[in-house]
C-alpha cells in the first residue's frame, strides 16, 4: 500500500515536470534557464548596473543577493500554498475515475515546488562559490529552513485546498493575500526603513523569520535566530495538525461535491 502511494506520488511529480515544458525544444533545460537568468538579473541588474546597495556590507552584489534568497523560498512556499488550494479542483478528473489517497496530493505538489527550489538555489550557491563568497557551517540549516516554510505551507494549502472545492472564491482569495503578504514580507527592502508600528506588527508574519533565516545565512554570513524558528516549527507543526484534521472530516464531502 505504501509502495503504491509513493510510486503514484513519484508519477505524479514526474508528469508534473514534463508537462510544465511539453511542447518545447529545449525541453526540461528550460527549469535550469529560467532561475539562472533570473539570478543573473538579480546579481547584475541590482549590483552592479543599478548600484543598489545593502546597509552595512560594501559588496556590490549583496543587495542581489539579498532579493534572489527571499525570492527563491517564497516562489516556492507561494507555489506550494497556490496550488494545493486548487489541487482537488484541478485533479477532479483524477480524484473521480481512480480510488486517489487524496493527501499525497499534497506531497506530490510540495516535491514538485521542491525539485524547483533545489534547482534555483543550487544555481545560487554555484554562483556563489564562482565569485568566491565565503561559506560556514550555517548553511547546513538550509534543509530545515525549507522544510520549516514547506510544512507551513503544506498546513496552509490543505487547510484552503478543503474549503475551496466548496467555495470556489478561496483561489482568487488566497491570490490577493499571498501577493499582500510577500509585500509585507521583507524581501525586497530592509525591515529597518519602516516605522516601529509596522515593524511592531510585521513581526506577527511567520515568513519574516524564514526569510530572515535565509538572509542571515547568505548575506550577513551568520547563524538565524534560533528562538523564532523553534516557536514557528511548533506553531507550524500544529496548523498541519489542524488543516489534516479538517481536511479527514470534509473528506468524503469532498468528493461527494466533486
Amino acid at each position: 500500500m505504501a509502495s503504491s502511494r509513493i510510486s503514484f506520488i513519484l508519477e505524479m511529480t514526474r508528469r508534473d515536470f514534463i508537462e510544465r515544458f511539453a511542447g518545447s525544444i529545449l525541453g526540461s533545460l528550460w527549469a535550469f534557464i529560467f532561475p539562472l537568468v533570473n539570478l543573473v538579473v538579480y546579481l547584475v541588474v541590482f549590483g552592479k548596473l543599478i548600484g543598489a546597495r545593502l546597509p552595512g556590507t560594501s559588496d556590490m552584489y549583496a543587495y542581489g543577493i539579498y532579493i534572489a534568497v527571499g525570492i527563491i523560498p517564497w516562489t516556492s512556499f507561494a507555489g506550494t500554498i497556490n496550488r494545493s488550494t486548487g489541487i482537488f479542483l484541478e485533479k477532479k478528473h483524477i480524484i473521480t475515475k481512480l480510488n486517489t489517497p487524496l493527501p499525497s496530493l499534497f506531497v506530490h505538489v510540495c516535491l514538485s515546488e521542491t525539485i524547483t527550489f533545489v534547482i534555483s538555489i543550487s544555481l545560487m550557491l554555484l554562483i556563489l562559490a564562482v565569485k568566491e563568497h565565503s561559506f560556514h557551517s550555517g548553511y547546513l540549516l538550509l534543509p530545515f529552513v525549507y522544510y520549516l516554510q514547506q510544512i507551513l505551507a503544506l498546513g496552509i494549502g490543505m487547510f484552503t485546498a478543503s474549503i475551496a472545492v466548496f467555495v470556489r472564491d478561496v483561489r482568487q482569495l488566497m491570490d490577493v493575500i499571498l501577493q499582500l503578504w510577500f509585500w509585507f514580507t521583507p524581501i525586497i527592502y530592509v525591515p529597518d526603513i519602516l516605522p516601529d508600528f509596522f515593524r511592531k506588527l510585521m513581526a506577527l508574519n511567520p515568513m519574516l523569520y524564514i526569510v530572515d533565516a535565509y538572509h542571515n545565512i547568505f548575506v550577513y554570513n551568520t547563524y538565524p535566530s534560533f528562538k523564532p524558528l523553534i516557536i514557528l516549527t511548533i506553531v507550524s507543526h500544529i496548523i498541519l495538525g489542524l488543516s489534516y484534521m479538517t481536511f479527514r472530516y470534509l473528506e468524503k464531502d469532498i468528493r461527494d461535491f466533486l
